[in-house]
């Protein structure tokens, strides 16, 4: 072997690692990213999972989706510090009740955590992998198990805690009734009895034990199903992402068409203070008009506008589910993704006979505490295949965002609780919109563009 290729293979080496050593995966794991980021998988798979949280050493703590026994939870640590996980631990001594058992924070030396039903936290120590403590039971929720049923949680840092309590329906409909025409509209019950209740954001105390809905104070209201939520330091509000409500055609099918119901409604992207109300199941937001738009169940057309809710600061691609939402703050991204907002894109289940959408990761750069330009694709090549024709044919669902201790992005998925970890190892002076050419020309894969109307069927 000549000098020269010696050469080749140690610059190789070099540039494959980041600054504390950690070798980067060959193709980055399968992830398309910018230029200038790299990957490597933490763990294959941890078994089906939601969201995950990194502590102030590196160990990382996920959410299972499991609704049997015990053990909900699983710890992993990196011992040898080349960014693999070498220690996999489950634990979590309180019962598994659901599926949609979603939360996974650390929140001033806390383990913070949901079932289906009940709210938990455990105290961390670094020394130790697991917490030795009994889960200390924080919310329970009095309603049985049902639709959309996530707890998630964001804390403002004055003792307070937020708490998701999503509606079971669609569009509150009044199953009670039967419809001969088939060209009738689904009737919604006016007013909608959930929203007592649910379709809302709950404050808690972050350090009361064993509260209950009476204990709360209803935050906001006419949210459908949000299961992204935070708290934003840098502007001290919080921020959510809602999936928008599904069946315009199904329920309506006088006034929209199947395409119609493959790219309305808008999920949303909200900035949610106290006091508001999104609208559901009354409205539901069409990004195309920027408008809040009268939902067909409560006489709506698709034309006539709702006047009187509050509109999300941005309008998502429909029906993407956007299932977890973080703001930067590293230093190790180039500065554009400071302060911005990063969303895991579950993707799609109901578009047919349109492909499904979403399953990837995009970013929303901020500037002056607002959205500063349009939705970005920062990672892709989860799906594995060029066309999604069902969910099932996704090899991965993008689920979890956790933000590590050097600035890196952990990203987990749901169907095998596989862990990517993302790193920048460019120069961040130099980064710019060449760097996101590539990225920009995935939005004309069939899973990300808008289908244009009859000529994109799937068959």
């Amino acid at each position: 072997m000549n000098n020269n290729i010696i050469i080749l293979i140690i610059l190789s080496f070099f540039f494959s690692c980041n600054q504390s050593g950690v070798i980067l995966d060959v193709n980055n794991a399968g992830l398309m990213l910018p230029d200038g980021f790299g990957a490597l998988v933490v763990s294959d798979g941890v078994g089906e999972s939601r969201h995950l949280a990194v502590n102030t050493n590196g160990d990382i703590y996920v959410k299972l989706r499991t609704d049997t026994g015990k053990n909900g939870n699983v710890a992993l640590r990196d011992v040898d510090g080349d960014g693999k996980a070498d220690i996999v631990k489950r634990f979590g001594d309180y019962p598994n009740d659901g599926r949609f058992a979603t939360e996974m924070k650390i929140h001033n030396g806390y383990l913070y955590f949901s079932s289906e039903l009940v709210v938990y936290r455990q105290k961390l120590d670094k020394s130790k992998l697991i917490p030795d403590d009994k889960p200390q039971v924080l919310v329970i929720d009095p309603y049985p198990i049902r639709w959309h049923n996530a707890k998630s949680l964001a804390f403002d840092g004055k003792g307070n805690m937020y708490v998701t309590f999503s509606a079971y329906t669609n569009s509150c409909e009044d199953l009670s009734r039967g419809y001969d025409d088939p060209m009738a509209t689904v009737l919604g019950k006016d007013p909608c009895d959930e929203l007592e209740y649910l379709g809302a954001i709950w404050k808690f105390d972050e350090n009361k034990p064993n509260q209950r809905l009476v204990d709360g104070i209803k935050y906001a209201t006419g949210v459908r199903s949000v299961v992204g939520i935070t708290w934003n330091n840098k502007d001290d509000k919080l921020y959510a992402v809602n999936h928008g409500r599904d069946y315009l055609y199904n329920h309506a099918p006088k006034h929209y068409s199947q395409w119609d119901n493959s790219v309305l409604p808008a999920d949303e992207f909200m900035l949610i203070e106290e006091g508001d109300d999104f609208g559901w199941p009354y409205t539901y937001y069409d990004h195309f008009k920027k408008k809040r738009i009268l939902a067909p169940e409560y006489g709506g057309d698709g034309e006539k506008e709702a006047l009187g809710y509050k509109d999300p600061i941005f309008g998502l691609p429909a029906h993407w589910a956007p299932n977890d939402l973080l703001f930067y703050t590293g230093d190790q991204f180039p500065e554009r993704y400071k302060n911005g907002a990063f969303i895991a894109f579950h993707g799609s289940t109901n578009r047919t006979p349109y492909s499904q959408a979403g399953y990837i990761v995009g970013f929303i750069p901020f500037k002056d505490g607002v959205p500063a330009g349009t939705l970005e694709i920062f990672a892709d090549g989860f799906a594995g295949v060029d066309v999604i024709k069902e969910m099932k044919d996704a090899k991965y669902r993008p689920m979890g965002l956790a933000q590590g201790p050097d600035g890196s992005l952990y990203i987990s998925e749901s169907k095998k609780g596989k862990i990517w970890r993302v790193l920048f190892q460019g120069s961040k002076e130099d980064f710019g919109l060449e760097q996101l050419k590539k990225m920009e020309r995935r939005k004309l894969a069939s899973y990300l563009k808008k289908p244009i109307e009859n000529l994109d069927i799937v068959n």
